[in-house]
């Protein structure tokens, strides 16, 4: 097998999709040398919606369907999945991932909740497990919980979970980022912090025995806090162009955590895949069904997925 090793893989997505389109935007606007890119997709599904500067390599993946911007079809969503598997067959040094919808990789009898969980699925080894963190500049959001009805997500929170979850952070910081002490900062997952017990008991009997577990492993970490002040100060110092008061903010569910950053940095923000031998990066969008095949798309969010991995 050719040897990738060296090289950024970024997956289109579904075909039916934005995701070629950026992709071909993106590319085009970096002007990155074609000897660092290779694109798993398929050549018909590429020229349906643009064309490259560029002679990047094409891993072709098979797809004998016709493409029909905006549509959910099981022949989609088995066509993003076979690309996902594609990209850790060849084990770049990278993936790039453009979005996939959920729902048509389930249709055609992929049950996973993401893009994350297929990488999971295909890479983890030894233990790993998949963790989503959310990335523009220095402000980072890591979720302790992602794609999950919010019924499930307190019984979901144990402390041998958080501890993990934590770690594995930790981890990412010193071992990738170089960062060897860094500064976590966790939301509460109720209101006020459950207000002593008034509005929920897992702060204390859950989340505080997990923070005082992983304080005795040497993490700086901050107590649970109420979510809806503890992002002021780091939306307020990401807009003025300051550096973040924490290294990361830990959400525990995913609009928790999404809503500030995404609010402040929807299309500069990164979606990461870390804790695998393989980083991935995504757009923090999705598949924008609504104005697929229009051109209209905004390639910013790919440019940056991009941009993390080739810088």
């Amino acid at each position: 097998m050719k040897n990738y090793s060296n090289k950024i893989a970024i997956t289109t997505g579904d075909p039916n999709g934005i995701g070629a389109e950026i992709t071909i935007k993106a590319l085009n606007l970096l002007n990155l040398p074609p000897r660092d890119i290779v694109i798993i997709s398929n050549s018909k599904v590429l020229n349906t919606y643009g064309k490259l500067k560029d002679n990047y390599e094409i891993v072709e993946v098979e797809y004998n369907s016709k493409v029909h911007p905006g549509e959910i079809s099981n022949e989609a969503g088995d066509f993003s999945y076979r690309l996902l598997e594609k990209a850790c067959v060849i084990k770049p040094k990278y993936i790039v991932t453009a979005p996939t919808s959920k729902e048509a990789m389930n249709i055609a009898g992929h049950k996973f909740n993401g893009q994350t969980e297929v990488l999971e699925h295909f890479l983890a080894k030894k233990g790993q497990k998949a963790e989503m963190l959310f990335v523009s500049k220095d402000f980072r959001v890591l979720l302790l919980t992602r794609h999950l009805p919010l019924k499930e997500v307190s019984r979901t929170l144990t402390k041998e979970f958080i501890i993990e979850k934590v770690e594995r952070l930790r981890s990412f910081f010193q071992n990738k980022l170089y960062i060897n002490k860094p500064s976590f900062a966790l939301c509460a997952l109720n209101p006020h912090a459950g207000e002593n017990g008034l509005l929920g008991k897992e702060e204390d009997t859950v989340i505080l025995p997990a923070i005082e577990a992983v304080r005795n492993r040497g993490i700086n970490i901050t107590n649970p806090l109420p979510a809806d002040t503890l992002f002021i100060k780091g939306v307020q110092n990401y807009l003025n162009g300051e550096k973040a008061p924490y290294d990361c903010y830990i959400a525990c569910y995913h609009d928790q955590g999404l809503i500030p950053i995404k609010s402040v940095a929807s299309e500069k923000t990164v979606n990461m895949t870390i804790g695998l031998d393989i980083l991935r990066t995504s757009p923090s969008h999705g598949t924008a069904f609504d104005i697929a095949g229009k051109n209209i798309a905004n390639p910013e969010s790919m440019i940056e997925a991009i941009k993390y991995c080739a810088y």
